[in-house]
């Protein structure tokens, strides 16, 4: 088993929990972590014995979005040693796009079991995932962000209304809107979403497999990968756009959060050290 840093893999009977573990910085998904996560979906992916994959935040809260420069995500980016250019543009595509249309195309079963806030980068973790579970205290904040599935998540018109407005809806509101699955009392969440995990451990790995490829593909017919790759490309030009400063965009953003939560300090959400 690696030496996970940012992440604890555990299997339990049938199912494999990635858990996201940086509550410090409310799970704030740093390039480390997002390497941690592949592996552990790579560790599942061999391991017959695992049917199905939980994907699930540590202290009551899913992920607050990207790592915005804590130390040691800077540290790790920088030892990736990518060069400007395309390595780096390869690199950026990576952890924001193709690892989570990977973990989209896993060969089982992927539930994300949310509870707290679940913003930008948590959506887009949870959005990759084929069933989201709930806690009735989850928030959820869209934007544009690289890996747009906002629109199949919840619809074109809904997607414009929340990314415009940028406001966070409930899980209840995450539901009706068909992003969320199911939702839950906290004290029920975990135990609710092990047991749905287990019942579905026990259906024919081969016919798990197989309906899931069904499900992506008549996603797929719809355009959704490659919408997903132009939509990337559109958000690099967005951050590369003459007298945009992404780093204000990140305060303004983060303002935003901020206020949601009221006033709780940009440190938890991985801006400042």
């Amino acid at each position: 088993m690696p030496d996970f840093q940012d992440i604890r893999y555990d299997i339990e009977g049938p199912v494999g929990v990635i858990t996201l573990n940086r509550p410090a910085y409310r799970n704030a998904q740093s390039y480390r972590m997002l390497d941690e996560i592949d592996q552990a979906f790579r560790l599942a992916r061999v391991d017959d014995a695992v049917r199905v994959v939980v994907v699930r935040g540590a202290g009551g809260v899913f992920s607050t979005g990207h790592d915005l420069g804590t130390p040691e995500a800077i540290e790790y980016r920088r030892a990736l040693g990518a060069k400007p250019g395309i390595a780096t543009y390869d690199q950026f595509k990576r952890y924001n796009l193709d690892l989570l249309v990977e973990w989209r195309n896993f060969p089982k079963p992927t539930v994300a079991m949310v509870e707290g806030y679940c913003i930008y980068a948590g959506w887009m973790l949870a959005a990759a995932m084929d069933v989201v579970f709930a806690a009735d205290n989850a928030e959820f904040l869209a934007g544009f962000v690289e890996y747009m599935s906002i629109p199949w998540d919840i619809g074109i018109r809904r997607a414009k209304e929340l990314c415009f407005e940028s406001r966070f809806i409930s899980a209840d509101e995450a539901q009706a809107y068909g992003l969320v699955n199911r939702v839950l009392a906290p004290a029920d969440l975990e135990r609710e979403t092990y047991a749905w995990a287990r019942r579905v451990a026990e259906n024919s790995p081969d016919a798990l497999r197989f309906a899931k490829i069904q499900m992506n593909k008549a996603q797929d017919a719809q355009g959704f990968t490659q919408a997903l790759e132009d939509s990337l490309g559109d958000y690099q030009a967005m951050m590369h756009l003459p007298g945009l400063d992404m780093r204000v965009e990140g305060e303004r953003r983060l303002a935003t959060v901020d206020l949601a939560v009221r006033g709780k300090r940009g440190d938890r959400f991985g801006l400042n050290p």
